[in-house]
Parts: C-alpha cells; sequence; structure tokens
C-alpha cells in the first residue's frame, strides 16, 4: 500500500526489513545499542560485526533517540539505531514518538532520501502493536508534509498480521488518499 505525502511516498510492505533496498533502515533498538535478538539481531547476523562494533564505538543513547550507523553487508547502506520504549516505563507513547521522529530528523540531517522502519517496540518490549502504527504513522505523515528531502517512507511489516493493523491504520489516519494497495 503506497500514499503520496507532499513529493514523499509513504508505503507500507509485508517483508524482511534486513532485506530493504532502502538508503537506510531502522534498527528496533535498547538503550546500550547490543544488537541481540529480534530485528536487532537479524540486523546483526546479516549485516556483519561491523555494525555490532560502531555500536559499541557510540556507546549507548536515551530512550526515544536515534544513532547513525553503517550497514555492513545489508542491501541498506546505513541502519539507524532507535530506541523504543519497554512497556511500563512510562510515556511509552511519546518515547515511541520521539524515536520516530527523531529517525526520521537523522535521515534529513544525513541526506537520505529514503528510510525504512519496522515496528518498534512491538517485539520483546511489549508495545501494543494497534498503538504503534497510530503513534508511527501519525508522526511519519506529520513529518512528511513538513519541510523534508526524505522521498519514501516504508514500514515494513514482518507478520502479515502487523501488515493490516498498519494499513487499517493508515486507512482511518488518511481516508481521503487514493491507497495504491498492491503488497
Amino acid at each position: 500500500m503506497k500514499v503520496n505525502i507532499n513529493n514523499s511516498v509513504l508505503e507500507l510492505i509485508r517483508g524482511d526489513i534486513t532485506e530493504m533496498r532502502t538508503e537506510a533502515i531502522v534498527n528496533a533498538s535498547n538503550a546500550q545499542l547490543v544488537l541481540g535478538g529480534g530485528v536487532a539481531g537479524a540486523i546483526r547476523r546479516k549485516g556483519g560485526h561491523q555494525i555490532q562494533k560502531e555500536c559499541s564505538r557510540i556507546g549507548a543513547t536515551f530512550v526515544g533517540g536515534a544513532v547513525l550507523t553503517t550497514a555492513g553487508s545489508l542491501k541498506a547502506r546505513y541502519v539507524i539505531h532507535a530506541v523504543g520504549p519497554r512497556m511500563g516505563q512510562g510515556n511509552e507513547n511519546g518515547k515511541l514518538k520521539n524515536a520516530t521522529l527523531n529517525s526520521l530528523k537523522l535521515a534529513d540531517e544525513k541526506g537520505i532520501r529514503s528510510v525504512s522502519f519496522p515496528a518498534i517496540s512491538t517485539g520483546v518490549f511489549g508495545f501494543p502493536i494497534q498503538r504503534c502504527a497510530e503513534i508511527m504513522l501519525q508522526t511519519s505523515t506529520e513529518y512528511l508534509k513538513g519541510q523534508t528531502g526524505i522521498e519514501r517512507v516504508v514500514f515494513c511489516l514482518f507478520t502479515n498480521f502487523d501488515y493490516e493493523v498498519f494499513a487499517n491504520q493508515l486507512k482511518r489516519q488518511l481516508p481521503n488518499q487514493n491507497n495504491d494497495t498492491d503488497h
């Protein structure tokens, strides 16, 4: 599913984020930037040890923050490591919004024109997928309505269920858009 927002495209696909050919992919990271399990583990396995070496050199970032490394042997050029909230930390919605927004701002600062996001914090961090879709899509569409060099934002969802949740949420948020529903 694709929608046009100003001079950008927001797209939903079902797939494996480590296979994305966007300039950058977003890693759902922890604050210590340790590439353990889930999306981060898949990125480490496919991208190689260089990504973890760069994360270790950076050290850490805050919940809601985002940092950039190269992508090792992945198809993307960069990995943006965004730290989403764990359920029970407090202000989870605001922290997820900040992780999304800071990833987009970092991409713009670095001249990155295409970026792929996973559903941040919905794995072991326990964030509800419906709330994730609402916050991440709203934050991204608002950002793309402003001044940005980002031409394409992709939400790469691993399961059919996650894809459907994001697709239904996007239809609710942008009901008058002419959605291209190929996926």
